[in-house]
This record gives structure tokens, C-alpha cells and sequence, in this order.
């Protein structure tokens, strides 16, 4: 095995046997590797050594790959990493190493880290390091890896006053005495994405493009990529440039070349290039777009109407471009004609996406425009006309608002709408000047801990960037003096009528609601104020995701000219547990219903948050619909209204996460109150979408406090749908209050149910997560569950889904696959971030999903 191995991986032929090197040889940097079996699980020794290698760095994200290749396993594997360290400052170095699993460093022969232990991911550092700039210190490095993941990071701190800690860099290694290397010592995709560069020691041959290629792979960050052609650089014969089918993502990662020796790759002189294996950085700029991306501009940037269940007919969207401006604390708003901000952003996308045009975190922003009213709207402080509401559909996370320099409103909220009435703040004139402060603490450490779901400053795995400042729609519209800020319907199908609340009408007035199926009347009822009263609807045809049949609803406010008409819809549904052959199961509307879902995150590789037009944001339900789901878990995050208007239209469950807090933090009292307040405006913001059918209030105890509590809060606010007390209350230091409709678990990548309580529905809240790179259309791998092979992806998900269909028979009543779509670096999407390509066999899964969702609402056969 060893005289296979070490010519293979070593440098070649090997590292005892290598020729003398030419006299126009490059210095090389980079390590020796010498990787070893264990002589029994858990031993920690070097006892069988399989493969000596050349490595460029010690900065390995999975090392899984290089122990598997070199040695023949995984686990239970040791590596040595020999060499000279040469540093560029002279003065005291700090060295810090990472890994799974233990490890130890010498440097110039003295042991400075020293953590032979069977841990994982525990940060170790050395004592200062006293070392001279330029002078070559011996370095020695060695690791074992017991079970599981792997990875190894090798940093350090160099002397000076603002120093900061990185990655010791492969130039700074150099070979040991006596081991010679003639592979690619450096490696990088070069800023287009398309261009794969390795650089050589000495010059090179010109190759056989077509014999080379067939011999060499390349994997960049994480995924298996397709080549194309090869050749020598005409500006430096010890170069090769390799064409890559599909443009890398600049998004970090590293690219991997193996070249198994039998290319016919040769030097200049004739000699043979022995095999090699490196890695090198990924220099891309290259960036992932949806095919939506270049349809959005300043005229027509969401142009929709924001709130389909309450419409009227005169508004004005104030998207488009706006003025912009990084602020600091405590600083004045820019109001007046004299203070023009310096940037121009296109709202409603976050400031970090692309689409906004900023593309960058700020803390503290300023926004500014102007705006008219138009005549027509008679619009008059006096009280002789309408008002002028000013509505944000959402901003992430404090802002404040001025219209001509009087403050109007002050909200703090990531996720749900606000509105100001303007009207007495607006001058005589044409022109209007409105200005929005934002601050949006993200997750930092000091700051306010705001609900942020998957938001980090710093993204990484699971933790995706920020969508901070304004990124829902901006838009007004002129209202009657008495009117109504939100129209609840809710549904009774047995009484065969609907509860309308004209919510914010003075007391009094009158409300008249007339129910229509299509264009033909159901019903018509009147009110008082915001007192609710029953429209009748006969016989009616129920909503389902098999028939998500929706009545308009038109809402009259007051009487005559002065009157407040909006137009609205609900559907006819009932969502509720009951017992069904001896096991507590989800009913819709009388009848049991297994809820079979994606987890749905809502990211978008150009507009983070925001969806890049209104077809983007029905694409994914849309998709959900193709595979066969009935329901789509939106987790840890709030739409906005068109989204759920979509789910309604299309008939989809929509399980709703209320966004969490930081997952590393215990949340103090004024966090806690401000949780409470952001999720009762959720609910009530939502709570007439015939979609909507669960409030999940915490998901794998992330921010978790006063668990059942909560969740009595949420069934409170809204009796007529199931409460989700804690998603996953089986992992992660998650508490289960206990209480609710659902208790649910989560496993990877088989489902899993909780243990039944005999009051809730159970269900595997998450499951799957299968991963796959998709050349040209993904990030870097930074996080999957398990990776699975192109050609299996479909069948894989398939025996998933079978798993799944046997819970059914142990009482399960629902499911969710983790997740529709990659999101940044986590690949285990149905399809790819940029939805360009869907990884599974779509007509296989609706057929396989249909037969679930139909056989699981009957009684299982014996066995």
C-alpha cells in the first residue's frame, strides 16, 4: 500500500528518490506531510505511515478528503507536517491553531502548543514567540483526527501595534532538507472566475491539453469542476492556465488540483512531473445573479401594490432611487435643501445586496428623497380633506422618520410594517423632503439583541449576511378620515360564515362587508367601529392546497363621498389537531392532512432579503407546487404581504417562524419585551391568510426564554391556528414548554419525531438537508449535512422521503425538507441559490410527495 501511495501523493516519484533540481528552479513553498494510520481507534499514535505529500498551508476548512485519499480512511488518522517557517518582522509572533481534533506545534525545536486532546474547535495559544525577519526556523506540526469532521487552522499574530491574527501564508513555509517537489506549487482561479492558474518551480513543456485533462481534478470550493482547455503561458513557460466550463463564485473557498502523474505534464527539459496535490486561494470577483436581476431598476424596483388583502385605489410607491449616507451616533438628521447625501441607493434592497447599489454593512445609514402629493388626492390638515398615510413595509431594525425636518415616526422592528399619518407635517407647495435614520445592531455583541433570525456580521455555515435599512416597499396613499388600518377575516366553515374586524374605525361609524365568489355576491353584513359581525357564506367552497379558492371581500368605512372603501379576500378554511385512529394528527378542515413542507430561508444572492422582483418572490412557492409540497415552512424570517399572497393564490400550508434572537446570548428583560412586541405585530400583520396555518415561536432554543409562556402568548393572539412551542426541542440545548399544538424534532439527515404526548401533533421539523455543489451556480461550500453525488441526488432524497412516510404510520402528521433552495454557502437546496437550476428529478418527487400526502391520511396497513 505504502510503495502505491508515496508516488502517488509524495513528490515525484518520491520524496527519496527526486532528481536534482534545475538551475532556473523557483524556491518552493509549502510543507511536507506525512500521514499516518493509528495503531487502534482512539490510540493517537503514528503508527503506519501511508503517504509522504507535499501541502501548501495549514488552513484546511475539511481535511476529510486529504486523510481519505492519502491514507485509505477518515478516522483514526495522524499527520506530521514537516518544514522552515521564515517570518517577515522581527519581534514576538503568537501563534494560535484550531482543530479536529488535537494537535501540536514546535518551532525551532521548541514546543509551543501543546493540546494532544480529544476535543474539537477549542482556539489553543502560544506564549509570544521571539523570532528574526528572514531567518528560517524549523517548524513542525502534527494533528490527529479520532471520528467525524475534520479541519485544521494554523494562524498566527505578528509583532506591531495593530496587528492582526491570520493565516500563516504558504510563503512564509519552506521545504525541509531532503525532500524535493516539482508540482504546481501555487494554485488560484483568477478574478473572472473562468481561469484556473498553477504555477510550477520550473519551466514547463507545453502540454497535451487533452492527456493533461484527463488526468488532473480540480475541486473548488467543495464541488467537483468541469475543465476545458489547457495550456502553457505564453508569458511564463513555468505557468499552466487552465480554462474552467463554469465561473467560480468569489466567495472565498480554496481550489484543489490532484494530478495522478500520468499526464504526460513534463519540464522544460524533458524530465516528468511526478503527481501533486495543492491548493491555492479563489480569486474570483465573479458573483451570482438571478435571471430577475436585470429587469430592476430605479422605475420599476417592486412596482406592485403592497398589501393585497387591504387595497384601495389611489397610491403612490416611493421606491426607486434614494439619496444615502453612512451616519454616526448621535448625529443630526440631514434635513433641508443644503444637505445632499453623498451615495445614491436603490430602495427597497438592503444596503449590503448588490441591487441596492451600496453593497456594504452599515450600523447607522441615512436615507433621503422628496416627494408630491398629487392634487387629486385633497389631501388638508384642515380636516376638510383625506390624510396622507406613509407606509414601510419593513426596515431593519430602529428608524426614524422626518418629513420636511418634523420627526413623524419612530419604530423598532425588523420585520413588520409601520405607517405615519404626515398630514400636518407636510408644507404648502409641490415638494416634500422625507429623510430615515436607520440603526441596525445586527448581532453585535453590545448591541440591543434585536430579533435578527439568520442575520450575522459575521457569516458563516448557517449564519448568512445582514439585510439591514429599508427592505420592504416605501410607498403612501391618501385615507378618509374615518377608515380602517386592517381588515381580519376569520373563517367558519360549519356556521358557514365570516368574521370581519375593520380594525382602527372609530367607534360608531358604520362597516358594511360584502363577500363576493368571483363576481357573483355570497353575502353582506354591517358593523359598528372595530367591532366584529358575521358575513354569511353559503355553502362554502372550502380553501385547500388542492383548491385554494379565495372570495373577495369589499369593506366600506362611513357613507357617501367621504366613505373608506378598501377590497380584500379570505378563504374559506379550519386548521386544528385532533384525534385520528388513536393518534393526534393535523386536520384541515375536518380532515387529517399531512403538511409536507421545505424549509424556505428567503435569501437571494443579489438582493440578500428582498426578492429582486415579484415573479422572483412567487418562484419558490411556485417550485414548492411543481415538486409536490402542500406547505412551505418560512423559517426565521417575515415576508412581505405578496409573499403570502402567492401562498394563498398558489395553496400552500405556510408554517410562519417568528425571527430569533442571537442564538449565543440569554436574552435580558428589554429583549425579551421587544420579542414579544415584534412577534404580536407579526401575527396580526398575517393572521387573515387562509395559508397560515402554524406560529412557530422558537426554533432550537435559539434565544429561548419562557418557552410555554410564549407560546400560551401566541395562541392568544390568535386562537384559530397551531401553535409551534419549539421547533427541534430535541437538539441544542432547546427546552420544549411542553405546550401548544405541535411538538416537533429535528434530525439529519433522517427525520425524526418526538416521543408522543398524547395532546400534540408530532412532526419532523427538519430533515434532509442532502448537499451539492452545482459548478457556476453556488458559493464555496461552507455547510451541509451530507454530500451526495449529482446522479444520486434525486434518489437519495427519495429514500429520505420514505423515512419519512413510515413516521407518518408512528403518528407523524408532517415533515420539512431542509431546504428549497442553497443559501450563500450551505448547498443543500432543491435548487441553487441563483434558482437557475433544480437539482432533483421534479416530475419523481411530485408524484412521490402526492402519494405521501394522500396515503398518510389514511389508516396505515399492518407492518
Amino acid at each position: 500500500m505504502l510503495a502505491l501511495l508515496l508516488p502517488a501523493l509524495g513528490a515525484g516519484p518520491s520524496a527519496a528518490t527526486a532528481a536534482e533540481p534545475s538551475a532556473d528552479r523557483r524556491a518552493v513553498h509549502g510543507l511536507k506531510g506525512e500521514y499516518w494510520t493509528q495503531s487502534a481507534s482512539g490510540a493517537f499514535d503514528f503508527d503506519t505511515l501511508k503517504a509522504t505529500a507535499f501541502d501548501p498551508a495549514l488552513d484546511f476548512d475539511d481535511l476529510e478528503p486529504r486523510l481519505r485519499e492519502r491514507t485509505g480512511q477518515a478516522d483514526d488518522v495522524s499527520v506530521r507536517w514537516t518544514g522552515r517557517l521564515t517570518p517577515e518582522k522581527s519581534g514576538a509572533h503568537t501563534f494560535h491553531i484550531t482543530g479536529d481534533n488535537g494537535f501540536r506545534l514546535w518551532i525551532g525545536g521548541d514546543l509551543v502548543i501543546d493540546h494532544w486532546v480529544d476535543d474539537w474547535d477549542r482556539e489553543q495559544t502560544s506564549d509570544p514567540v521571539d523570532l528574526k525577519a528572514g531567518q528560517a526556523y524549523d517548524i513542525k506540526v502534527e494533528y490527529f483526527e479520532h471520528y467525524g469532521g475534520s479541519n485544521l487552522h494554523l494562524r498566527w499574530t505578528p509583532p506591531g501595534d495593530g496587528a492582526v491574527k491570520t493565516a500563516v501564508p504558504q510563503s512564509a513555509f519552506t521545504l525541509p532538507d531532503g525532500f524535493d517537489y516539482d508540482g504546481a506549487t501555487g494554485v488560484r482561479v483568477t478574478a473572472s472566475g473562468r481561469t484556473l492558474r498553477l504555477d510550477f518551480p520550473q519551466r514547463l513543456a507545453a502540454p497535451d491539453p487533452a492527456r493533461f485533462r484527463d488526468h488532473v481534478r480540480a475541486v473548488i470550493g467543495g464541488a467537483e469542476w468541469p475543465l476545458g482547455t489547457v495550456r502553457r503561458d505564453p508569458r511564463d513557460a513555468s505557468r499552466l492556465l487552465v480554462r474552467l466550463q463554469e465561473p467560480v463564485v468569489g466567495q472565498g473557498g480554496t481550489a484543489d488540483v490532484r494530478y495522478d502523474g500520468e499526464g504526460g505534464l513534463a519540464a522544460a527539459d524533458g524530465r516528468p512531473v511526478g503527481a501533486f496535490w495543492t491548493a491555492g486561494d479563489n480569486g474570483s470577483t465573479h458573483q451570482l445573479t438571478t435571471r430577475w436581476a436585470k429587469d430592476v431598476g430605479p422605475r420599476n424596483a417592486h412596482p406592485e401594490y403592497p398589501r393585497p388583502q387591504l387595497r384601495r385605489e389611489k397610491w403612490r410607491n416611493l421606491n426607486g432611487t434614494w439619496q444615502f449616507a453612512a451616519a454616526r451616533k448621535g448625529e443630526a438628521p440631514p434635513v433641508g435643501a443644503g444637505r445632499r447625501l453623498g451615495e445614491r441607493i436603490l430602495v427597497p434592497y438592503p444596503v449590503e445586496s448588490r441591487l441596492s447599489g451600496i453593497e456594504r454593512h452599515e450600523e447607522r445609514m441615512w436615507y433621503k428623497r422628496h416627494f408630491t402629493v398629487p392634487a387629486d388626492w385633497k389631501v388638508r390638515p384642515d380636516g376638510s380633506g383625506k390624510r396622507l398615510r406613509l407606509h414601510f413595509d419593513a426596515v431593519d431594525w430602529r428608524a426614524t422618520v422626518y418629513v420636511n425636518g418634523q420627526r413623524v415616526a419612530a419604530h423598532k422592528g425588523g420585520y413588520d410594517r409601520f405607517t405615519a399619518d404626515v398630514t400636518d407635517a407636510l408644507r404648502p407647495g409641490h415638494r416634500q423632503e422625507l429623510v430615515v435614520g436607520v440603526h441596525d445592531p445586527t448581532d453585535k455583541p453590545d448591541g440591543e439583541n434585536p430579533p435578527v433570525g439568520k442575520q450575522r456580521l459575521d457569516p458563516e455555515g448557517i449564519w448568512y449576511t445582514p439585510s439591514s435599512g429599508i427592505w420592504q416597499t416605501v410607498w403612501m396613499e391618501p385615507v378618509a378620515a374615518a377608515h380602517t388600518t386592517d381588515v381580519r377575516t376569520t373563517p367558519d366553515i360549519r356556521r358557514e360564515h365570516v368574521t370581519v374586524t375593520a380594525r382602527g374605525v372609530p367607534d360608531g361609524v358604520p362597516v358594511t362587508a360584502v363577500a363576493y365568489d368571483g363576481k357573483r355576491e355570497v353575502g353582506r353584513a354591517t358593523g359598528r367601529g372595530g367591532n366584529a359581525f358575521e358575513v354569511p357564506v353559503p355553502d362554502p367552497r372550502l380553501w385547500s392546497p388542492d383548491d385554494p379558492h379565495l372570495y373577495r371581500l369589499k369593506v366600506t368605512v362611513g357613507a357617501g363621498r367621504a366613505a373608506d372603501r378598501v377590497e380584500s379576500y379570505f378563504g374559506m378554511r379550519e386548521i386544528g389537531v385532533e384525534t385520528v385512529d388513536g393518534q393526534r394528527r393535523m386536520v384541515l378542515n375536518g380532515a387529517p392532512v399531512f403538511s409536507m413542507a421545505t424549509l424556505d430561508q428567503g435569501f437571494w444572492p443579489d438582493g440578500l432579503h428582498t426578492a429582486p422582483t415579484d415573479e422572483a418572490l412567487a418562484y419558490d412557492l411556485k417550485a414548492h407546487k411543481r415538486m409536490g409540497f402542500n406547505s412551505v415552512r418560512k423559517h426565521i424570517k417575515v415576508e412581505p404581504d405578496r409573499w403570502f399572497y402567492w401562498a394563498d393564490r398558489l395553496g400552500l400550508l405556510v408554517w410562519q417562524d417568528m425571527p430569533s434572537m442571537r442564538s449565543d446570548r440569554t436574552p435580558d428583560a428589554a429583549a425579551r419585551a421587544q420579542y414579544e412586541r415584534e412577534m404580536k405585530r407579526m401575527i396580526r400583520q398575517h393572521d387573515s391568510h387562509p395559508s397560515v396555518i402554524m406560529w412557530v415561536t422558537f426554533n432550537e432554543g435559539w434565544g429561548q426564554y419562557d418557552q410555554a409562556r410564549i407560546a400560551d402568548y401566541a395562541k392568544g393572539l390568535d386562537p384559530t391556528r397551531l401553535v409551534n412551542n419549539m421547533s427541534g426541542h430535541n437538539c441544542c440545548g432547546a427546552v420544549d414548554g411542553g405546550n401548544g399544538d405541535i411538538s416537533d424534532a429535528h434530525g439529519y439527515p433522517s427525520p425524526q419525531l418526538p416521543e408522543p404526548d398524547g395532546r400534540r401533533a408530532l412532526v419532523s421539523g427538519e430533515y434532509g438537508g442532502l448537499g451539492l455543489a452545482v459548478p457556476g451556480h453556488a458559493w464555496p461550500v461552507r455547510h451541509s449535512y451530507v454530500g451526495v453525488r449529482k446522479e444520486r441526488f434525486t434518489d437519495e432524497y427519495l429514500a429520505k422521503l420514505k423515512e419519512v412516510g413510515a413516521l407518518a404510520c408512528r403518528g407523524g402528521t408532517g415533515a420539512v425538507y431542509t431546504q428549497i433552495s442553497d443559501v450563500e454557502g450551505e448547498l443543500n437546496g432543491l435548487l441553487t441559490y441563483d434558482r437557475k437550476v433544480l437539482k432533483a428529478d421534479a416530475g419523481r418527487l411530485k408524484r412521490a410527495h402526492e402519494a405521501l400526502i394522500r396515503d398518510a391520511g389514511r389508516p396505515c396497513a399492518p407492518g
